[in-house]
């Protein structure tokens, strides 16, 4: 004998489905613009594919898995938040970023700061991604190890992200110039790698409750619940 599902329910669940949907469709036009534009008359087209490169490989994957998994829409913001960023980096080169130029001058800093901002991004971002999917398939049978795991992961993110920088300075010697953005800093890697791990783990502390609510409002189907979530 069959459950019989309300109608009043259904047509709920179907609601937030079609909003969700919206939602995501939504995140990829943006996206897929800002992508198309920024490659019209990018400053250096070498430097624009390799800054856009995680982009092209993300976006593909993300739509290919949503339905099977679909992912928060905390975590789909910040994804397409963090892909702006890199498209926007990678129009113009990090160093060059108009936005960072005028940061630059409000806090009377000594470089362009947009690098900066992208690094602290490259943690903040992918620390949500991680905490979802590690507490999503259930990696974790002690939960108090999830905040230490998400930093570790998003510091090895960083530092093989540093790792491709050198092996791009090693192959193409000024030619990657642009791509590196060091601006000059003996530090650059290590600051960069610095400013991704303080950004994992502010991401936990300052959005983890907003990430568990929105990681309950998740549809069952296809969904591992949260170890005592």
């Amino acid at each position: 004998m069959h459950a019989t599902v309300p109608s009043g329910a259904a047509t709920g669940a179907g609601q937030v489905g079609h909003r969700t949907e919206t939602f995501e469709w939504a995140l990829v036009a943006v996206v897929v613009l800002a992508l198309t534009a920024s490659g019209i008359a990018p400053h250096d087209r070498l430097t624009w594919w390799m800054e856009v490169l995680p982009v092209l490989i993300a976006l593909p994957i993300l739509l290919a898995t949503h339905r099977r998994f679909p992912l928060t829409r905390l975590v789909l913001a910040l994804i397409a938040g963090h892909a702006l960023i890199l498209i926007l980096g990678a129009a113009y080169t990090y160093a060059r970023v108009p936005l960072g130029f005028w940061l630059q001058e409000v806090f009377d800093l000594a470089r362009n700061p947009y690098d900066r901002i992208g690094h602290f991004v490259q943690g903040f971002v992918p620390a949500l991604v991680a905490r979802e999917l590690l507490i999503r398939l259930q990696v974790l049978r002690r939960p108090r190890w999830l905040f230490f795991l998400v930093c570790c992961i998003c510091l090895a993110i960083s530092a093989t992200y540093e790792l491709i920088e050198w092996l791009a300075a090693v192959v193409m010697g000024g030619e990657a110039e642009d791509f590196l953005g060091t601006q000059g800093d003996p530090w650059d890697t290590q600051s960069d790698m610095a400013l991704a791990l303080l950004g994992a783990a502010l991401a936990q502390l300052g959005l983890a409750r907003w990430h568990d609510r929105c990681l309950r409002r998740l549809p069952s189907a296809g969904v591992r619940a949260a170890a005592g979530g």
